[in-house]
This record gives C-alpha cells, structure tokens and sequence, in this order.
C-alpha cells in the first residue's frame, strides 16, 4: 500500500463488536485476566494499551520499522534513549538541534556521568573525529532545529556501525512523509508527535522507532518501567492526526519553499535558511534524501538589529507568536528567547542561532495571506 493508504488502514481495523468505522479510546488502566498466569494481550495501561497500541502500529508501518513506541512528550522519547547509557558512555551530536535536547544533553546527562561532543553533523568527517571508543550514540537532526541544516545520515550510519554506536535521528521536521532515516541506516527515529503527526496543536507526545526487534525490546522495557507512555486520548488524536500527514506535510511544504523564495528577495531580509532553496549549503544533500518537498519550517534574519526582529514576530496577524511547530495553524518565534532560550547564550551565537533569527512554521492557510501577513509585519 501506498503511504497515505497505510496512514488510514494499518493499525486502524474497525470495531468488530460494534461495526464502528473509527477504533474506540480504550479508557482502561488495567484489563482483567483469563487466569494468574498473566498472560493476556495487556494487563496495564503503562505497559501496553490498545489505543497507544493502534497508532504506534500506524506509525511503525510509516517509519518502515519494526517497532513503534509511543510517549507522553518528544523529551520523554529522548531520555529514554539516553537511558540505554551508563557512566562513561559518550555521544555526539549536533549544534543545531532542539533545544530541549540540548538541555538534556548539556545540562542533564552530565550530571549523571555521560559525555558529550557536539560537531557540525553536516560534517561527517568532523562526525568520524568526535567519535571515541566510549561513544554509544550518535544523535543527529535532519533537518536540524531552527537553521535547517541537512546531515547525511546514511555517512553517519556508516560511521556509527563502524564505531559499534547506536545512530538516532530526531525526524520531527521530516516526518515519514518527506525522510525516512531507518531506511537509511538509522537504528532509531524520534518524533515530537506534539508536531506533525498530530498536527493540530492539540495534544503532547513523543515516539519511538527502530529498525531492529531486540532493541524495541529494550527501549518497551524501559518505557515501562520508567513510565513516560503517551494517554489514550493522545493516541486516538495522533492516529487520526497521521491519517492527513502525508496531505497537509506537502501542501505545507510547498508555501513555505514559495514564502522562503518570497522572503530571500525582500530587501529587508538578509539571509534565508530553507532546504529548498538553490542557495542552501544542504540542498543537494537534502534533494537526495527527502523526497516530495524539503518541509514546512523556515527561518530567516532581518536586517537590522534585535529590536527589528522582535517587531516583527510581534506585529504579525495569521503567524502566531507562539513556541512548538507542525500544526494547521502558522507560528512565528525568536529560537533564542523561545525555543532554544536553553542553549548557554555564548553557545548558541557560536553555532549561529543569532539573537534576531525568526523561525516560521508555515500552516495550511492559503499562501497569498501569509505572504501578505509577513508582508505587512516586515513593512
């Protein structure tokens, strides 16, 4: 079947009691059992649940992986990838990813013992150095969070099988619709379901995919037993969320290449950052690794001072000033104050996140508007 097929029937079979087309929310936190044995399909929500189990099956099908697990935030995917490390472990990343990540990074798993190397990703052979003989992960962005940097990640899946490392990539941008990195070699894929797959700024979540059947295994095992799974009213709203994935990523995808072609001929504009664009450093790269568009994120900097750029995120009527991205409705923000308000000030200038970039996530209003709304706020 073909992608949006499969976003509407797998893990998605109608009710066979009642005939009911949609699957119900099973409410339930615990199921009785035939017998002491405990040997029923679930027992406890934490563990399994029938809800969380549908979308997860629609998700695991759209990622081509094995294995799909769902949480009750896109950090609380994260960190149970990171719980698979010990003391002594390291792992390498990049310098534009989100900045939740690098604050469980930086600020987080430090304390607990776990190294860390961030590099450039777009640089494999900086990728290839960063790499010890303690490294466990690689995590990668792609495209990366809020400059829209492109990795290779079938190098880096190279690099992190040579080195016995896991590679993990954080696909919320891409979606399943535009990059699928198991296919490339990934181990695992994150998704901030909160984003995208849900699509409607509606609900908070996070998933996990793997390639590999035992390593599913491991990270169930540590879902469990930590608990950070994703409800059964979020799940019914991300299975009905994916259901129009593939329609509203592209749509989106194709106002926000026509707005960042818009934006990189204003005069008031001074540097645009969409993988879509001829001009991007990655847009080759990503031509060859997404397909169907480049994404609905675009980020850009004015010319002028900070002062400029706060004037105009707060001036604009249809783009929202608001945190979070993926959604039908369009969003405007300053990554330094907001998204990315974790990342050490010195730290995030050095890796290019100026004080006065303004990231869009472009919805699914008709593109005249927006361009009007950016328009108006740049006038």
């Amino acid at each position: 079947m073909q992608f949006r097929t499969r976003a509407i029937h797998v893990g998605q079979k109608h009710d066979a009691t009642t005939g009911a087309i949609v699957p119900p929310i099973h409410l339930a936190s615990t199921f009785v059992q035939p017998d002491a044995s405990m040997s029923a399909e679930y027992d406890y929500a934490r563990t399994a649940s029938p809800t969380r189990r549908n979308f997860e099956t629609t998700l695991a099908a759209l990622d081509n992986g094995t294995r799909a697990l769902a949480f009750a935030s896109g950090m609380a995917a994260t960190h149970c990838v990171t719980q698979l490390l010990v003391p002594g472990d390291h792992i390498v990343t990049g310098t534009d990813i989100y900045g939740g990540t690098w604050r469980l990074f930086h600020k987080v798993l430090a304390q607990h013992g776990i190294t860390l190397t961030a590099v450039d990703t777009c640089d494999t052979d900086a990728v290839a150095r960063a790499v010890t003989p303690a490294t466990r992960l690689i995590w990668v962005e792609s495209p990366g969070n809020p400059l829209l940097s492109i990795t290779d990640i079938a190098a880096c899946a190279e690099i992190a099988q040579r080195s016995g490392a896991l590679l993990a990539c954080d696909n919320t941008i891409a979606t399943p619709v535009l990059s699928r990195p198991l296919d490339l070699g990934a181990d695992i894929v994150m998704h901030s379901a909160t984003k995208y797959l849900g699509g409607h700024s509606d609900l908070l979540g996070g998933a996990l995919v793997v390639r590999d059947a035992e390593l599913g295994k491991k990270l169930h095992w540590m879902q469990n037993a930590t608990g950070g799974v994703m409800g059964p009213l979020e799940s019914f709203l991300c299975s009905r969320g994916v259901k129009t994935l593939e329609l509203r990523v592209l749509a989106q995808s194709a106002t926000a290449l026509a707005l960042a072609a818009w934006l990189q001929s204003h005069p008031r504009v001074a540097k645009v950052h969409y993988p879509g664009l001829a001009s991007h450093p990655g847009h080759a790269r990503a031509a060859g690794q997404m397909s169907g568009g480049f994404g609905g994120i675009v980020s850009f900097e004015v010319a002028g001072d900070v002062a400029l750029a706060r004037k105009v995120v707060e001036s604009t009527k249809l783009f929202q000033l608001a945190v979070s991205l993926g959604a039908v409705e369009s969003l405007i923000e300053l990554p330094a104050v907001m998204s990315h308000g974790s990342y050490e000030p010195a730290a995030r200038r050095a890796v290019g996140i100026a004080d006065g970039l303004i990231r869009l996530s472009v919805g699914l209003e008709a593109c005249e508007d927006l361009r009007a709304d950016l328009a108006a706020a740049l006038g």
